[in-house]
């Protein structure tokens, strides 16, 4: 039998050392494109997927390289469903509302008229059945979604003349989104869906009666208040939070080893937090900027939020008769927050 003196030994043990580094070192890192719904400058809608990107490409310490890829330079934003799902792209930077049309069920997902505020919805998505709600709808789709951030409320929007009763919605031209905009359209309102960097205008021409878009700190930055005697009425009872979500295609998730699986879980999760407690800081400061130049700031009358979330109940339950997805997890989402809000109301001071 052969025996190996020691410096043999030696040059075997330093040859396989020398080989497992070059197998790193000859390891090519993992790209991802990920492309957004937002640009990348709009304060959190933008600036948080931004933070994302950077930061799961730091925590993979560079072998998962995410770039942030501005709207529209591969995909536009509300065709990112589609060219992920076909893997056109690794990934998207988005909010679940933006797949309404494919199924009403997925803004179940990202915000809901009336409905929770940012600790009360990740709850129920991390520990009252959510996430597997989640994961059945997408996963048809060859798709996966992560929560990976959220903003605070939107305010409720700004208006040409004051809101008294639930009957002067009736006939005005607002800009408003998604399931907020099914409630208005049920009142009488004509929602209409413009890009933010045309809204100023349209306000100042008369094209719109009425428009909301986020929440104060991103309404101030689009200078709203210039357009002449506006309302800003609050609250933002249509989106009293927003979730966004990291989309991935499902081949491009499963090629990644489970510590990079994790390592993009863990960062989404601090991205989450990082939404939520950045988003709560900056409101004050916004509102009292906005106050300050002059515009009249309003609450939306008791007899307006009841007739709002007469209307909003109403949709709902249309949206439930068309689409199965949305019924079972409405359902799952109303019983959540109706054992949850025993411990609300006990809980907390209001």
């Amino acid at each position: 039998m052969q025996t190996f003196r020691p410096v043999q030994l030696i040059l075997i043990w330093m040859l396989c050392v020398m080989w497992n580094v070059q197998s790193v070192a000859d390891t090519k890192p993992i790209e991802w494109r990920m492309s957004s719904a937002f640009p990348g400058s709009a304060l959190q809608l933008g600036t948080l997927g931004r933070e994302i990107a950077r930061n799961i490409t730091d925590i993979s310490d560079n072998r998962l390289k995410v770039a942030f890829i501005e709207p529209n330079v591969i995909e536009r934003p509300f065709r990112l469903f589609d060219a992920v799902s076909k893997d056109k792209l690794e990934a998207a930077w988005a909010t679940p509302s933006y797949w309404f049309q494919k199924d009403p069920a997925f803004a179940l997902f990202s915000s809901v008229p009336f409905g929770p505020d940012p600790l009360e919805f990740t709850a129920w998505m991390s520990y009252g059945g959510g996430a597997a709600l989640r994961d059945e709808l997408y996963e048809p789709h060859g798709l996966i979604s992560i929560v990976c951030g959220a903003m605070a409320p939107e305010a409720g929007g700004w208006f040409r003349r004051e809101i008294r009763q639930i009957e002067d919605f009736r006939g005005l031209k607002m800009r408003a989104f998604c399931l907020g905009a099914q409630v208005l359209q049920k009142l009488g309102m004509n929602p209409q869906l413009i890009a933010h960097d045309k809204l100023h205008t349209a306000l100042q021409d008369g094209s719109l009666d009425a428009a909301e878009f986020s929440m104060p700190a991103i309404d101030t930055n689009l200078r709203f208040d210039q357009v002449g005697q506006l309302y800003y009425y609050f609250p933002g009872w249509h989106q009293q939070t927003t979730l966004f979500e990291l989309l991935i295609s499902q081949s491009a998730w499963l090629a990644l080893p489970r510590a990079q699986q994790a390592q993009v879980r863990t960062a989404c999760a601090a991205n989450l937090a990082r939404g939520i407690a950045q988003g709560e800081a900056l409101q004050a400061r916004a509102i009292l900027d906005i106050r300050e130049r002059g515009t009249e700031i309003r609450k939306f009358p008791p007899q307006v939020l009841n007739g709002l979330e007469k209307a909003w109940l109403e949709v709902a339950a249309e949206l439930s008769a068309k689409s199965k997805n949305f019924a079972r997890i409405w359902a799952a989402q109303t019983r959540f927050r109706e054992e949850y809000r025993v411990w609300r109301e006990l809980g907390y001071l209001r």
